[in-house]
């Protein structure tokens, strides 16, 4: 492969016009499309935009790293200094030719710089929202309590997570891939889906659906497992582990594989261990093993709460919406190990992962004690 700096800032003013570009034909439409509307009903509407291409935006981060392309441009954020893989063609061809299944083709490459556009986008969308939203409370426009509004606060934090997103996807790059950057990196993506959809999802505290102390209990108990299981599938899925596993309900013919826990060393590059030996596949199956039993614990809980929820008729809804996303949730987790890691069923799995979480967040929202 073609050596080339891990940083060049060079691009960076064109890959920002990229996104921007972007970004500003569906704002323009969203704003043109409420033109009518009070000032909190466009930056609602504003707020929906961003939800919508951040979810987007998971679920190509996703295509991206199960296409093996986060390494189709090796240098951040343009591609061999160039805001896009036109301009790197002689680079990217020469790489092609060294390694024509490698890292670098020029459909990763375009897949890779396709992610990164979305990226910036919203980053574009989120700033919009933070500096409107500071600016009509400025002006007084959310002197009303009881109409849905933008907390400048929420939006501005908002803005410091997605920034704090985009150094983790240039460390996913610059750093090779290694494990536990690209965990923390979608679990950022994660992160922000529950902040944006907190936003959307907000009501004053007299419009919130009271429900028992215990079911709001369950519901953060649900989020904080959730969170865990999907720490551990990135985990799986950055270790390419997905595979480890043939056969289901039991383990490569066994109901409880080998144990090794090299593999959840967290400091350590890909395939590697933290004393740069090469990991035992025993280690790659332990992952997947623990990923297993994970999701049956947070399955077991979920229907125990979708039980007592239905039972008391808590946000009904909501609780159906929730038992639909569980169960396809289940469909393509299955799907993976049946059908060998279907691209499509993979990319579903962690939209659905991230579908759960924002039901959860509404739920959340929604309610009071």
């Amino acid at each position: 492969m073609t050596e080339v700096d891990l940083y060049n800032l060079s691009p960076t003013l064109r890959l920002l016009g990229m996104g921007v570009l972007i970004a500003v034909l569906p704002l323009v439409w969203t704003l043109y499309s409420n033109r009518h509307q009070p000032a909190n009903s466009k930056l609602r509407a504003i707020t929906v935009l961003t939800l919508f291409l951040t979810f987007d935006l998971v679920l190509f981060g996703s295509f991206t790293r199960l296409t093996d392309s986060g390494l189709g441009c090796p240098d951040w954020p343009g591609c061999y200094g160039s805001a896009s893989p036109i301009g790197a063609v002689a680079h990217i061809d020469a790489a092609q030719t060294a390694m024509p299944t490698g890292p670098v083709t020029h459909s990763k490459a375009w897949i890779e710089m396709i992610h990164r556009y979305l990226a910036t986008a919203v980053g574009f969308l989120i700033l919009v929202l933070a500096v409107s939203s500071a600016w009509q409370k400025w002006k007084g426009h959310f002197a009303s309590q009881s109409a849905w509004q933008v907390k400048p606060l929420w939006a501005w934090f908002t803005l410091l997570w997605v920034c704090m997103q985009g150094a983790f996807g240039a460390l996913t790059v610059t750093m090779k891939l290694f494990p536990a950057i690209v965990t923390l990196h979608l679990l950022g993506g994660v992160g922000l889906l529950v902040l944006l959809s907190a936003q959307v999802a907000w009501k004053p505290a007299s419009q919130r659906q009271s429900i028992a102390k215990f079911h709001r209990q369950l519901i953060w108990a649900a989020a904080i497992f959730l969170t865990l299981q999907i720490a551990l599938g990135a985990w799986v899925s950055t270790n390419y582990a997905v595979l480890a596993c043939n056969g289901f309900p039991d383990c490569n013919g066994q109901w409880w594989p080998a144990w090794n826990l090299q593999g959840f060393e967290i400091w350590r590059s890909l395939g590697m261990d933290a004393k740069g030996q090469y990991l035992p596949m025993e280690a790659l199956v332990s992952i997947h093993f623990v990923h297993r039993l994970m999701a049956l614990w947070v399955f077991s809980f979920a229907a125990f709460m979708l039980w007592q929820f239905k039972k008391a008729e808590v946000m009904p809804v909501l609780t159906r919406v929730l038992f639909a996303l569980l169960t396809l949730q289940l469909i393509t987790g299955l799907s993976n190990v049946v059908l060998d890691w279907p691209l499509l069923a993979a990319v579903a799995h962690t939209g659905g992962a991230g579908a759960i979480m924002m039901t959860l967040t509404w739920m959340l929202s929604r309610s009071k004690i």
